[in-house]
Formats: C-alpha cells, sequence, structure tokens
C-alpha cells in the first residue's frame, strides 16, 4: 500500500512539473486563460454569493412543501352565474320599428288604416364607429354599450311628446360586436358569436375543435380587457365553477407549456426532462433519468433544488431570526437519503415543481477511483482501489 502511495505522489509531482501538458486537452487551460486576461474578476470560494438552506427531507415537512398549483393561476376568479347582457357595439346592424297606438300620429297618418299593422320599420343602420344610430324625430342614440332593450327605452323617451303612445323595438340583424375569439393550441381557430344563452369557455374550445394537444399540458389564457388569466385546461374541465361564461370582446389562447426539471450528477441521463404529466413525484423523477448509477451515485446524497416559500420554511422549522436570508423566496436544497429503507414511500409523496433541479453527488470512492486510474494510466501499473467504501 505504501509503494502505491509512493508512485501516486510521484506521478502527481510529475503532472504538476509539466503544467500538466501530458493530459490531453480540447482547448486553453484554465490557468492561461486567468494569467493572460487584462481585468477579472475571480471567486475561489465554495459558493457564488447565494445564501440557501439544505433540509433533510422527511415525512414531517411533506405537509408544508409548496406546489406548482400553489403558485400558478388556478382560478379566472370570476363567479358569474348567469350569463352577460348582449350590448350593442360599433359595427352591430339593427332595426328600429316604431308602434304607434293609433293612426294621425308622427309615424303613422291618416290614411294608414289600409296598412297591415300600426308600425314604421325604418331601414337597418349599421353602429357606427362612435356607438350611435339615428332615429327620425330621436335623433343620434348612443346604441354602443348599450343592451337593445335600453336602446328602446331611449327612443320611446324621445318620441313620447310627438308620437302617440309609441312603442319601440330594435332587433339585432348581425352581430359584429358580441364576439370572442378562440385561438392557439385549437383544431380549428375562429371567432364565435356570443348568443343570449350564454356561452362558456369549454363550449367555446369545443366549437373550435378542442384542443389539439394533451390535456395535462395545456392551459387556457383568457384575455378580457387589459388583464391576462391563465389556468390549467384539468382545472376548467374537473371545477364546473372555472367554466366561466364569456363576455364579448373575450380572446381565448389554449397554450401548451409542459412542466418539467432537470438533472445532473451521477445519473444515468443529463438535461432537461418534461413532466409528460400533471404531476411527477420523486420516484418518477428519478426513474426518468435513468436512476442512480450503481458504480458512481452515492444515494445518500440526492439534492433537489428550487425556491421554496420563506413561510413553508419557517413551518418546517427553520428559524430565520438566527440567518441574513431575506426575501419571500428562499434558495433551498432538499437533500434525500436514498439509503433510507422508508424512502420510496417517501419520494413517491414528494411532487416535483416546474424548473426543480436534480442532482446527485459521486460517491466518495469514485473519487479515490478516479486518482488511481490516472495514476495506471500515466505508470502502466495496475492500481485498483475497493469501490464499496461506504462515503466519510
Amino acid at each position: 500500500m505504501q509503494k502505491i502511495i509512493q508512485i501516486a505522489l510521484a506521478t502527481t509531482l510529475v503532472v504538476g512539473v509539466s503544467g500538466c501538458s501530458m493530459l490531453p486537452g480540447s482547448g486553453p487551460r484554465e490557468q492561461n486563460i486567468h494569467a493572460n486576461s487584462k481585468a477579472s474578476s475571480r471567486n475561489d470560494n465554495a459558493t457564488l454569493g447565494y445564501d440557501y438552506v439544505v433540509i433533510d427531507l422527511t415525512r414531517e415537512i411533506l405537509p408544508f412543501i409548496t406546489h406548482d398549483t400553489q403558485e400558478e393561476f388556478q382560478t379566472f376568479g370570476i363567479r358569474n352565474t348567469d350569463p352577460p347582457a348582449i350590448r350593442l357595439g360599433p359595427g352591430d346592424v339593427v332595426r328600429v320599428t316604431v308602434f304607434e297606438s293609433e293612426t294621425g300620429g308622427l309615424f303613422l297618418p291618416q290614411d294608414a288604416g289600409a296598412r297591415p299593422g300600426n308600425f314604421v320599420q325604418l331601414p337597418t343602420q349599421r353602429v357606427d364607429q362612435d356607438g350611435r344610430i339615428t332615429v327620425p324625430f330621436a335623433g343620434n342614440v348612443q346604441a354602443a354599450g348599450r343592451t337593445p332593450a335600453e336602446v328602446e327605452r331611449i327612443i320611446r323617451d324621445r318620441l313620447q311628446d310627438r308620437a302617440i303612445q309609441p312603442e319601440i323595438s330594435v332587433e339585432v340583424m348581425e352581430q359584429n360586436f358580441s364576439r370572442v375569439s378562440i385561438m392557439g393550441a385549437v383544431r380549428e381557430p375562429r371567432v364565435l358569436t356570443l348568443r343570449e344563452g350564454g356561452l362558456r369557455v369549454l363550449e367555446a374550445i369545443s366549437s373550435a375543435g378542442s384542443i389539439s394537444g394533451p390535456a395535462s399540458s395545456s392551459f387556457v389564457v383568457l384575455q378580457r380587457g387589459n388583464q391576462n388569466v391563465k389556468v390549467a385546461y384539468r382545472n376548467i374541465a374537473n371545477n364546473a365553477s372555472e367554466n366561466i361564461f364569456l363576455a364579448p370582446g373575450d380572446v381565448i389562447e389554449v397554450v401548451e407549456e409542459d412542466k418539467g426539471y432537470f438533472a445532473f450528477g451521477a445519473t444515468g441521463l443529463v438535461g432537461k426532462f418534461d413532466f409528460g404529466s400533471e404531476q411527477v413525484n420523486l420516484n418518477d423523477a428519478v426513474a426518468r433519468i435513468a436512476s442512480l448509477q450503481d458504480n458512481q451515485a452515492d444515494p445518500r446524497q440526492v439534492l433537489i433544488y428550487r425556491n421554496e416559500s420563506r413561510h413553508a420554511l419557517e413551518q418546517m422549522g427553520i428559524d430565520f431570526k438566527e440567518t441574513e436570508l431575506f426575501g419571500e423566496l428562499i434558495p433551498t436544497i432538499f437533500r434525500a437519503n436514498y439509503r433510507a429503507p422508508d424512502i420510496f414511500f417517501l419520494a413517491s409523496e414528494f411532487n416535483m415543481r416546474d424548473g426543480d433541479v436534480i442532482f446527485v453527488t459521486n460517491a466518495a470512492a469514485i473519487e479515490f477511483q478516479r486518482f488511481f486510474d490516472n495514476a495506471t494510466s500515466l505508470t502502466g501499473s495496475p492500481l485498483r482501489v475497493r469501490t464499496n467504501i461506504e462515503a466519510f
């Protein structure tokens, strides 16, 4: 053993004296980059300036861990049990009819008895860009933003002292204002006309051929005026109160946003992985990255990086009076010990969040093995170290 250590030390000295020129490389070396820079800001400390919390994952803290559903828009915040009234707007085409109780009035001459009915039907007209229509003897009438019944009352009041007991009818012949648009990840994007009975979100999406992607990764964005609210499609389908009535001018956009997490370290695969479903627990996440490498990973050091709510951390027992951590979201590392016999029960209850990072550390023995492997490649001596050494 002593001879092995001597060989390893000698190898280290040779490598150090030669400036690592004996080892292969695909680009400039780190020391050369810093040596030739005109200016630099270098930080060799263990961290990069972030203050963070480390928490062992146990059953006691599970109830306090936040989930995506608590931070995403999951409700439209509207509780309209009745469909909104259809109001007139620019572009609508209307027809005004004036009824009088007897002939000889403003609209019905004395010889009107030979005519069928005691009414006069005015030519159809379009609500102009200022929202007005014109009625003889009543002048310009503001129609936009009002229901047909409200416009009828305004015209009747203006004609009350001129016509004989007038009654007014305002009929919408062509509805161009009270419409909603459905776009995005639907099979047949279109514009729909609202009706008096109302139109709900799911009915509008169904009229557009339904969503084109998986329900688990589909979200519905409702634009109403200057506000936008995003709600998960599943939440609308499973919660009748979220299947709200649409209002004139609403725009619905269906978007696909599959949540994902990142994996690095001693795993079979590294990179970003999509959820592919509404929820993914830690067991699912670890399995999808080809699990932990038997000859490389330290199963006691499966780390999950995320920003956690300060309130949630306080409920988990973190005392912020003793720290200098500020803000409502705290950088947090959850540590899962996959050597614990009951870890699989626990990990099945820990749901991943969008943007989480899983990092699996190398086992301590792997670092020794790499050192001796490098020594072997330089000296030609068959150096080995046991790989089942417990981590320090």
